[in-house]
């Protein structure tokens, strides 16, 4: 097996290092990961797949590819056509397009290795390409989504997922839950851990001093005093108003339908929504293939796409790398603010030395 020297030089030392996963291995994962090695990024990257199975898919598409496989702590320097792989092997054969259960452990064992290596300093942050989760259930393993996965791997009590793009930022009060069953999920206590989170992560993360924030109401009309529901009358409500009483600035709550116009929206930093639904569909009208998820209240950066696995795009040359681009790009802006970022600059450099290459 051949090698190639790395070296570090003033540029590398001072770009963010990013793993990303890719994801469902018969989505567009791979394919969108192999075609990062062609693009110029704010960002190093590693790759935390099957080596093969990114070979693989690169042949598919016709792309020419140099994999090297990372070593952390090794010293490092990016060229066009080269992908830096943290190697986990795949459970199952995989063809692009076709679902197969038995890679679903693979599947949360890249998560896995993805996220220890964060919260060990081996990364500056996490991006994720698209993950299927019916199949992960169906291969017997309960599963919501990343962000509760990641909630619990890194032993973090309160997550909020939030996306980003046209010009929004939309936070979500539940995430993925049956419709039916969020009004029980919102309490005063599960708002107040919510809008937490929210307020420090726009100010420690995105440079926010004094964040605005519009919150929804859960009903129509936001509840019409009453008449179509009181979660507003007697939760969302006295949760916006304790905030209000510390200082903070936030608006609601307010009837979604017209809470998403140009007006309100230019003096706010962020919107809480009550469910899945009634925050993203406006946000993803507005940048779908550009919008990057966000999970906030995790002790790493973990960006995603805003999109699915796209089964029958696998293998076909016509996925759209732009989501996965931003949620780099984001990560890597997020990731230069970090005290402990900001430390690595700072550290000497390591003498050189070569890791391991497979063509």
């Amino acid at each position: 097996m051949g090698r190639v020297s790395l070296n570090a030089g003033p540029r590398e030392r001072s770009t963010p290092l990013v793993a990303v996963t890719a994801g469902e291995p018969a989505g567009i994962g791979p394919d969108l990961c192999v075609m990062l090695a062609g693009k110029q990024l704010p960002a190093r990257l590693v790759v935390v797949a099957d080596r093969s199975l990114l070979a693989d898919r690169a042949g598919q598409l016709g792309i020419e590819l140099e994999i090297v496989e990372f070593e952390p702590g090794l010293p490092q320097q990016w060229h066009p056509n080269l992908l830096l792989v943290h190697h986990v092997p795949l459970n199952a054969a995989v063809d692009a397009g076709r679902l197969n259960p038995a890679n679903s452990r693979y599947v949360l064992r890249t998560l896995e290795v993805a996220a220890d290596e964060c919260m060990r300093g081996s990364f500056d942050a996490l991006a994720t390409a698209p993950v299927h989760k019916s199949v992960i259930n169906d291969g017997g393993i309960a599963f919501t989504g990343h962000t509760e996965f990641l909630a619990e791997r890194t032993h973090t009590a309160h997550v909020v997922m939030m996306l980003v793009g046209g010009g929004m930022r939309v936070a979500l009060a539940t995430t993925h839950l049956a419709l039916r069953d969020v009004p029980a999920a919102i309490t005063r206590e599960s708002l107040t851990s919510t809008l937490s989170v929210l307020y420090s992560e726009l100010a420690t993360r995105f440079g926010i001093s004094q964040p605005r924030v519009l919150v929804a109401g859960l009903n129509p009309h936001a509840g019409e005093s009453g008449h179509l529901g009181r979660e507003e009358i007697e939760v969302i409500t006295p949760s916006i108003e304790a905030f209000r009483r510390e200082g903070h600035y936030v608006i609601g709550p307010l009837p979604a339908d017209t809470l998403f116009n140009p007006d309100k929206l230019s003096h706010a930093d962020a919107v809480l929504a009550m469910y899945h639904d009634q925050g993203l569909p406006v946000l993803k009208h507005a940048s779908f293939g550009s919008g990057v998820n966000v999970t906030l209240g995790l002790p790493i950066i973990r960006t995603s796409v805003d999109h699915g696995t796209a089964l029958d795009l696998a293998g076909t040359g016509r996925a759209d790398v732009g989501s996965l681009v931003a949620a780099i790009e984001l990560a890597s802006e997020l990731a230069r603010q970090t005290p402990r970022y900001q430390e690595t600059l700072t550290r000497p450099m390591q003498a050189n030395r070569a890791p391991r290459t497979k063509r």
